[in-house]
């Protein structure tokens, strides 16, 4: 008789499978969720930079209130921290489906609750709190969403379409930041800044009500991940403990009732962790610095350093993320066909050659050439990178430390890179008084992950059930 909390096999005797229709309802959980969490993080930044220092702020300079506001939307990225080990670790244990209702309910609430939040004329300095308390929430919750997101795709899709069905996650990104910008472009377009100021800013965060009510919807109806349920380690649907997995796996081999599960429950106890999570950290680095450069730090640069209209640094990243709509999908697709280093290795070596030209392109002064460099760069050094990221890194952690290990690596490599990035690249071309650090810093980042990526093994058609990881 098989001992108590003793796994019944190893993977293949615990096969899950799910239908087409399952696999549908996951895709499209994945990218409402990620869209969900870049609209809601894209309508708080650009409130925090149109509004938010007028409303609570007031007291203050405008120079004062604008970095106070950019403040609160900074402590958001020290609480995805916070729900990145929480929820990672929860996630592991019980489930990814149990997760991602709770993340997508908490980013929801918190982002509409903003939406009501009495100004500083209401209620005095209780109205920058509860905004921060907000943010906290809504940072915890998003900490874990996307990580989550893509464990549960990687994990329900076709070992030959994994790469492509997994890039859908990176296709939230691009829905939810163009969704916010062209929400805040209406109001700006349509209201007066009094109207705006008054009742206006709050119809973004009261809309994004709608939804939330339809992701967490989807998320009911979504079943648990086949490869979590197919776990060795995994009884009744709660993965065992360390300490429960070696005195099962001992009482397995006392009693010769599960030699043929020994082997996985072995290797995902004696395994030396790690390695994997520098190499996926050092992935992550490529696209998340060059997400901060292209992204954050050359909008303001185009205005502020080339005095170019701030509008076309914005149009550019809007062309470049509808073009990554195709972008994404296509380097999915090309990386289940010849491989991810391959890719990754493709990829970050053309950013690294582009880099000084598109550089040169951005700051030759002209429309077209600042529109097809910006727009080079976040398709070929953020968001084929992004496409990659989605598949690979899951793919590098073995199934029972997988969501912790992915979200971690993902947010400590968005705080090093994503976060700190712009800031050394404004100090660099402030004290060089030219562009060439911005180059410089791409180059850097895309060769860290090159290097990554030369190292990493290769990891398509890995399977996801192997409880240790791929090095």
């Amino acid at each position: 008789m098989t001992p108590p909390g003793t796994p019944s096999g190893t993977p293949s005797d615990k096969t899950v499978t799910r239908s087409t229709k399952d696999l549908t309802k996951a895709a499209v959980s994945g990218w409402l969720g990620t869209a969900m969490e870049f609209m809601d993080f894209q309508l708080y930044s650009l409130a925090a930079a149109i509004v938010f220092n007028k409303i609570f702020f007031p007291d203050v300079s405008p120079a004062i209130g604008l970095i106070a506001a950019m403040a609160t939307y900074g402590v958001g990225y020290v609480a995805r921290l916070a729900g990145a080990i929480y929820f990672g670790r929860m996630g592991d244990r019980l489930g990814r489906r149990k997760v991602l209702f709770i993340t997508v309910a908490l980013m929801g609430v918190s982002t509409t609750l903003i939406g009501v939040l009495p100004t500083y004329q209401m209620v005095g300095i209780l109205a920058p709190i509860l905004l921060v308390v907000l943010r906290l929430v809504q940072g915890f919750g998003a900490g874990a969403e996307i990580a989550g997101a893509t464990v549960l795709l990687a994990e329900y899709a076709p070992v030959r379409r994994r790469g492509l069905v997994a890039s859908l996650v990176s296709l939230g990104t691009n829905s939810g930041t163009l969704a916010a910008s062209a929400l805040w472009a209406l109001l700006l377009a349509v209201l007066s800044e009094q109207q705006l100021l008054s009742w206006g800013w709050r119809l973004p965060f009261l809309l994004s009500f709608v939804l939330m009510i339809f992701a967490v919807w989807i998320r009911t109806n979504v079943k648990e991940s086949p490869v979590f349920e197919a776990r060795a380690d995994v009884v009744d649907g709660v993965a065992l403990s360390r300490d429960e997995l070696s005195r099962s796996d001992e009482l397995s081999r006392d009693e010769a009732k599960t030699a043929t599960a020994e082997p996985v429950l072995q290797a995902a106890l004696k395994q030396r962790k790690g390695k994997v999570f520098f190499l996926a950290l050092a992935l992550r680095f490529g696209q998340a610095g060059n997400s901060g450069l292209v992204q954050t730090f050359l909008v303001g640069y185009v205005a502020t350093t080339l005095a170019m209209d701030r509008a076309l640094a914005t149009e550019a990243i809007m062309w470049g993320s509808i073009i990554g709509f195709a972008t994404v999908p296509l380097i999915g697709m090309l990386g289940d066909r010849f491989g991810r280093r391959p890719m990754y290795t493709a990829l970050s070596l053309i950013t690294i050659a582009l880099a000084f030209p598109m550089m040169l392109l951005i700051t030759s002064g002209t429309t077209t050439g600042l529109m097809l460099g910006m727009i080079a760069g976040l398709n070929l050094g953020v968001l084929g990178l992004f496409a990659l990221e989605s598949v690979t890194m899951a793919e590098l952690f073995g199934a029972r430390n997988r969501f912790t290990q992915l979200a971690l690596s993902k947010e400590i490599g968005g705080i090093l890179a994503t976060a700190i990035g712009p800031v050394v690249a404004a100090s660099l071309t402030a004290a060089t008084g030219s562009w060439w650090p911005i180059a410089a810093m791409l180059i850097v980042y895309s060769t860290i992950t090159l290097i990554a990526a030369r190292l990493a093994p290769e990891t398509r058609g890995r399977d996801l059930v192997r409880l240790e990881d791929a090095a």
